[in-house]
């Protein structure tokens, strides 16, 4: 009996040596994680500060003068929110957003700046409707074909340059340098 309480007491004795053997490994992974994974030293983070693309500045810039004036009626020769005409309009959206002076009238408008082909946000594009004193209507490009402009029906709207009457009218689009 005492042969087999000494084998038993040796297995025991092996199994504590494992069990020692174990919980010290368990302490030191657990002393090493703590020693380096909360490390106090500080790393420099690089940030980059960007800026907005100019195409979204400018149309935030639209949308921002559209919300101010989204409810003006038409009224030909205006210049105010009480009623504006469609070069009233651009005049204002170039003033107190892009702190440019333009000429008042649509004829004078089509003058400025460079002919493009394709329109970029804050372009002039120019309709030959044929109303108004030169036959000229404008407003200011936004983006996938539309514009706004004030509509002589609608007041200050949004239109797509791809309907029917806007397609047929069209006649240029100009970009005002360093608008």
């Amino acid at each position: 009996m005492i042969k087999k309480d000494n084998q038993l007491l040796g297995t025991l004795l092996g199994n504590c040596t494992n069990v020692k053997k174990r919980f010290l490994i368990t302490i030191l992974f657990f002393s090493i994680f703590m020693l380096f994974g909360c490390s106090t030293t500080q790393r420099q983070v690089s940030i980059k500060k960007t800026k907005p693309s100019p195409n979204l500045t400018m149309l935030a810039k639209i949308e921002s003068h559209y919300k101010k004036w989204q409810h003006t009626p038409y009224r030909y020769g205006g210049t105010t929110l009480a009623g504006s005409d469609c070069s009233g309009f651009v005049m204002n959206f170039f003033k107190n957003k892009l702190s440019k002076n333009l000429p008042r009238s649509a004829a004078e408008q089509a003058r400025l700046g460079v002919k493009v082909n394709t329109p970029k946000a804050g372009d002039l594009v120019f309709f030959k409707t044929g109303r108004s004193r030169s036959g000229l209507h404008v407003g200011i490009y936004y983006a996938d074909g539309k514009f706004l402009h004030a509509s002589t029906s609608k007041g200050v709207i949004y239109s797509n340059l791809n309907d029917s009457y806007w397609k047929k009218h069209y006649w240029m689009t100009r970009r005002i340098m360093g608008s």
